[in-house]
């Protein structure tokens, strides 16, 4: 599944050695004012985060709207007691304007960036900062290297997780389900004799989608391939793809498509409430599973976020109108796949104060602060499942954690932007729309950078 950002740094006017400064430091703010919050029982949490008072951290994202007044609540404590100031600027552009600031020497002393390939994109471009040791300490020891791999370029670490989704789910009607007696499958073959079960039953098709997402249309289809091939093909053959060493029209692709098609592209099977095959094109990833509250949809699969597309009052729980439960594995015996994203802090500058927040971010209390806020999923081990109080964000939590997980990155997100973001998204519309699955795949294949 990127106005203008200016750094400001204050100075710390002393008359004397640097080495006076560097002293001085350790008990006073950057202004020169003494920072005693850091004393307070309140502040225990933030004791070893010492001599930024006064600083200012500019970080720059695409996280907008509720989610930014939910995030800057999540480190408030952490500016007040350190003294720090973090000015966070969200932006429906960012994934465009990112690059051009940076460019342009205007970069954000730390960005949120959701593609893997960006982070890539900067380092070997000399822009980023690798982590400063207390932020890589901290995220190594809350992340997995299956994590933090996409955020090395190099042998060097760059980043840590932030926010994280997990995308490998089903959402469906608790009601609808108890209504009709039928059992959440835990296997592809349950999954698939479910689908043919409701088919047959003649009231409505099994399965709703969407992949309308404006000049993005296309992404959601590519998710479905994504977390098929994790399944039909295993992890290996996954991570060959996108590194292009199994190239796009290879048979192993190919079947995990023609899977995917098995449903998608099922007229017995789609479009529930709402068309034919071909409507799934043009309707908006966010209505996609709306059917299910109307009782025309039994199954519909997206990421954890889609909670956030169902009308406000929708309850989203076991025994609410709407749950997800795990997309089934072909062969559980090769562990748990999952499909997921997220995004990385990534630093353009690498002062104590910018190195200090990236670690804070990368922290266990961190994480747990903002879990507590609602509405949050992240892959950090030191979230207490008790500080998060959505169902299916514990449940992606839960995933996220269980060490049968098999996790991997969102494929496109990985990829070169011209494939990843272009023909990839382009493709998979023109094959949901009719196109040979070969045929597309060649097309795609045909379009990798050389």
């Amino acid at each position: 599944m990127l106005m203008a950002s200016t750094t400001q740094r204050r100075i710390y006017a002393l008359v004397g050695v640097a080495a006076l400064a560097l002293t001085a430091a350790a008990c006073k703010g950057g202004d020169g004012t003494t920072n005693d919050n850091l004393s307070k029982p309140e502040c225990a949490a933030f004791k070893d985060y010492s001599g930024i008072a006064g600083k200012k951290v500019t970080i720059y994202a695409s996280i907008r709207d509720t989610e930014e007044d939910l995030l800057k609540q999540s480190w408030k404590d952490f500016e007040n007691c350190t003294g720090v100031k973090i000015d966070y600027e969200g932006s429906g552009e960012f994934e465009t304007q990112v690059k051009v600031r940076v460019d342009g020497g205007r970069a954000p002393d730390i960005a949120f960036v959701p593609q893997p390939g960006v982070v890539e994109y900067f380092a070997k471009g000399g822009k980023l900062k690798p982590l400063g040791d207390k932020a890589k300490t901290t995220a190594t020891q809350n992340y997995s290297a299956d994590w933090l791999k996409y955020a090395t370029v190099d042998g060097k670490v760059y980043g840590a997780p932030l926010g994280s989704n997990v995308k490998s789910f089903v959402w469906y009607s608790p009601k609808m389900f108890k209504d009709n007696n039928w059992k959440i499958p835990t296997s592809w073959d349950e999954l698939i004799t479910l689908s043919n079960t409701i088919a047959a039953g003649g009231k409505l098709k099994p399965w709703c989608a969407g992949i309308e997402s404006g000049v993005a249309t296309g992404w959601p289809a590519t998710d479905w391939t994504e977390d098929i091939l994790l399944r039909d093909q295993g992890p290996q053959v996954y991570d060959q793809w996108v590194a292009h060493t199994v190239p796009f029209n290879d048979p192993k692709i190919i079947s995990a498509v023609d899977r995917a098609g098995s449903i998608l592209k099922n007229p017995a099977y789609v479009n529930a409430g709402i068309g034919d095959v071909k409507s799934i094109a043009t309707t908006a990833f966010q209505e996609g599973g709306l059917p299910i509250l109307a009782g025309k949809c039994a199954l519909h699969r997206q990421a954890s976020f889609y909670a956030n597309q169902f009308p406000k009052g929708t309850k989203v729980a076991e025994d609410g109108d709407v749950f997800a439960f795990y997309f089934p594995a072909i062969d559980a015996a090769k562990g748990k796949p999952v499909l997921g994203g997220g995004e990385f802090v990534v630093g353009f500058a690498d002062r104590p104060e910018v190195q200090a927040v990236q670690a804070y971010l990368a922290s266990a209390h961190h994480a747990n602060t903002r879990a507590k806020l609602g509405n949050w999923v992240s892959a950090n081990k030191g979230v207490d499942l008790a500080n998060v109080a959505n169902p299916i964000d514990k449940k992606s939590v839960q995933i996220l954690q269980d060490s049968s997980s098999v996790f991997r990155f969102d494929g496109s997100d990985l990829m070169p932007a011209a494939v990843g973001s272009g023909t990839f998204w382009k493709e998979m519309t023109a094959w949901i729309t009719g196109k040979d699955t070969k045929a597309a795949l060649d097309a795609i294949e045909a379009s990798w950078p050389k």
